[in-house]
């Protein structure tokens, strides 16, 4: 009898170790594991991760390297949008997860797979992020998840990896590191406590530079361009650039509190220097060269972007009306930004932008007006007011005047 098959979302970690083994030897099932790579994993990395795969009797293993398509459809937009989670979380890990769940569905359909599998558990919301993709890209398959749908405790799935003769260093680290592309996300004993922040030894990467220096970020319609005036036409490894300047400062840690799709509250620390260094230019360079209403309702439509991303609905057509918006948004936005670093911390200096919208002929703000008279703003001021002057006129014959 032919065995199903089965794709399972494979990072290497104890509980997608215990799936290979507990879905081929226990169900019987012909596994084949799959891991999508959004800028997280090194070569080297990803090397031993397929030679666990296999040593674990997987049927194949694949590394679906899905940078580019990460950047394209997800980090553009998120940098277009500034998109901060409650304004300080910018949706790293959690971004990066719709897309591994989109190229491992896809690479289940490749292969002809009858179910497709994951080991998230019943208490995050990578959970929801990865069925629900599933069902919608591909509701014919069946999903399969044991670390959810068992009640295991680490020790048992050791235990029982090691009476299948596999054996393998799962010590549980103090803190846990999920590292990607967009910032890197980490969790320990602080984060599951209201009173406690993670202390400095968490962080993976620690302070070696102390003197502050400048660093320019240049954009064209939106995209980085350019670092420190070299410029980049693969915009991955602008980022990795940044990255790699910033984290030697400590730049780009904090706190996330928010509130998870399954209705609960939610604690993580992270750092991501990128992001945050290249939001903030980013933003910085908008208020230049946008109109108050278009800033306006960018932040509007940005907000509602940020919170379906991260609750699992980039699926939703909608996200691609406001990418639309957001694409149209950035026609103007092109110029250089400076900022000065130091340890945990940045100041914005200055842009220096062809379409900078203070660089006219009309007026400098506070000094000098050039295209309009001191009677025009009298009229101006006085047709501003009626509005508020026919309210409290009204107010007031009605024994209501407010002081």
């Amino acid at each position: 009898m032919k065995k199903e098959k089965v794709e399972l979302a494979f990072s290497g970690g104890l509980d997608t170790s215990f799936c290979v083994k507990y879905l081929s030897e226990e169900k019987g099932y012909e596994v084949h594991t799959a891991i999508a790579n959004t800028g997280g994993f090194s070569p080297a990395e990803l090397k031993v991760i397929e030679q666990k795969a296999l040593a674990l009797g997987a049927a194949s293993h694949v590394t679906l390297d899905i940078e580019q398509e990460y950047y394209e459809k997800s980090i553009k937009y998120m940098v277009f949008g500034n998109i901060l989670r409650n304004g300080t979380y910018p949706i790293s890990v959690s971004s990066e997860r719709i897309f591994q769940a989109i190229a491992i569905i896809e690479y289940a359909k490749k292969i002809g797979a009858d179910y497709v599998a994951h080991g998230s558990t019943g208490a995050g919301n990578d959970q929801v992020r990865f069925d629900l993709t599933f069902q919608i890209l591909a509701p014919e398959i069946g999903i399969i998840t044991p670390t959810r749908d068992m009640t295991l405790t680490r020790e048992y799935e050791i235990d029982y990896l090691k009476k299948h003769g596999y054996e393998a260093d799962f010590k549980k680290l103090e803190y846990s590191i999920n590292k990607g592309l967009w910032g890197t996300s980490i969790g320990g004993k602080e984060t599951l406590h209201s009173e406690e922040t993670l202390p400095e030894e968490a962080y993976p990467s620690q302070v070696t530079e102390h003197e502050p220096r400048t660093l320019r970020i240049a954009f064209e319609r939106g995209e980085i361009a350019a670092v420190d005036g070299k410029p980049y036409a693969d915009k991955v490894e602008a980022i990795r650039a940044v990255e790699a300047i910033g984290a030697k400062y400590g730049i780009g840690r904090d706190m996330h509190i928010g509130d998870t799709i399954i209705g609960i509250k939610g604690r993580v620390g992270f750092e991501a220097a990128a992001p945050m260094l290249i939001i903030a230019a980013h933003k910085m360079l908008e208020k230049h060269t946008l109109t108050k209403w278009q800033l306006y309702w960018k932040d509007q439509l940005s907000t509602w972007y940020g919170m379906f991303l991260h609750e699992a609905q980039y699926l939703e057509p909608v996200m691609r009306d406001i990418e639309r918006f957001l694409d149209h948004s950035q026609e103007n936005v092109t110029g250089e930004v400076e900022l000065t670093l130091r340890p945990y911390g940045y100041t914005l200096v200055g842009v220096q932008s062809p379409l900078d919208l203070m660089k006219t002929d009309f007026g400098e703000y506070g000094e000098v007006n050039k295209a309009w008279t001191a009677d025009d703003v009298k009229g101006f001021t006085k047709i501003l007011g009626n509005q508020m002057k026919i309210y409290y006129n009204v107010q007031a014959r009605n024994g209501k005047a407010k002081k």
